[in-house]
C-alpha cells in the first residue's frame, strides 16, 4: 500500500467539516492501527496517526469506517459550545488571567483550580461511552453519503473493531468496544439487544 495514495483517498472520503482540520500522518512505529491525540483548543490541526503496515491488513470497508469514525469522534469534541462546564472553563481562564495581572496568589490558585476542574470534566465527557457511540453512528451516517448502506457500514465497523484488536495483539475487546459492537449489531439488525439508555447519557 502506498501511504500517499491511501491518504489522498481517505481525505476525499472525509466529510468537508473534517477535511478542514484533520491531518493524516503516517506513523510506522505506532502500536495502534489508528490513533488520534485528544484535540486541544489552542491547536487547529487534529492529527490522525495511522500505522500503514497494520492498515493494509484491513479491507477497504473496514478502513473507511475506522477513518470516518475517528473523524466523527473529533467532530464531537467542542471545547467552546455553550454548556455549564465550557462556561466554567472560560470563566476560570478569564479569572486566572485577572488574578495573575493583580498578583493575587490565593486568587490565582482558586481560579486555576476552577479552570482545571471544568476542563477535566470536558475531557471526561468526550471520553465517555456516549461519545464513542455517537462517533460510531456519525460514521455510519457519513458512510451512507459515500455509497454504503446502513447495515453494510455497521457490519464493517464491527469487523474493523475486532480486526484492530487482533492486529494490535490485545487479548480481547475493552468494555467500551463491546458496548460499541453491541450497538452496531443492533443497527445492522443482527441483534435485538440495544444499548441501555444510561450508557448514552453518562458523563
Amino acid at each position: 500500500m502506498n501511504p500517499a495514495i491511501e491518504t489522498h483517498r481517505l481525505l476525499d472520503l472525509m466529510p468537508a467539516s473534517g477535511r478542514m482540520f484533520a491531518k493524516i500522518v503516517s506513523q510506522p512505529s505506532l502500536s495502534k492501527v489508528i490513533d488520534t491525540p485528544f484535540p486541544v483548543p489552542w491547536k487547529r490541526d487534529r492529527l490522525i496517526l495511522i500505522n500503514f503496515d497494520f492498515w493494509q491488513e484491513l479491507s477497504q470497508p473496514q478502513r473507511d469506517l475506522l477513518l470516518l469514525r475517528t473523524v466523527c469522534w473529533q467532530l464531537e469534541i467542542r471545547w467552546f459550545k455553550l454548556d455549564v462546564y465550557q462556561g466554567l472553563g472560560l470563566a476560570g481562564i478569564v479569572a486566572t488571567a485577572v488574578q495573575v495581572s493583580q498578583g493575587d496568589a490565593v486568587g490565582i490558585v482558586a481560579a486555576g483550580s476552577l479552570t482545571a476542574i471544568a476542563l477535566n470534566q470536558i475531557w471526561r465527557q468526550n471520553q465517555a461511552t456516549a461519545s464513542e457511540l455517537a462517533a460510531d453512528e456519525g460514521a455510519i451516517a457519513v458512510a451512507q453519503r459515500r455509497g454504503y448502506d446502513e447495515v453494510e457500514a455497521a457490519k464493517a465497523l464491527v469487523s474493523a473493531i475486532k480486526a484492530v484488536s487482533e492486529l494490535e495483539g490485545r487479548p480481547g475487546l475493552s468494555f467500551t468496544e463491546l458496548v460499541r459492537c453491541q450497538n452496531l449489531r443492533a443497527i445492522a439488525g443482527v441483534s435485538g439487544v440495544t444499548v441501555p439508555e444510561g450508557l448514552r447519557q453518562e458523563e
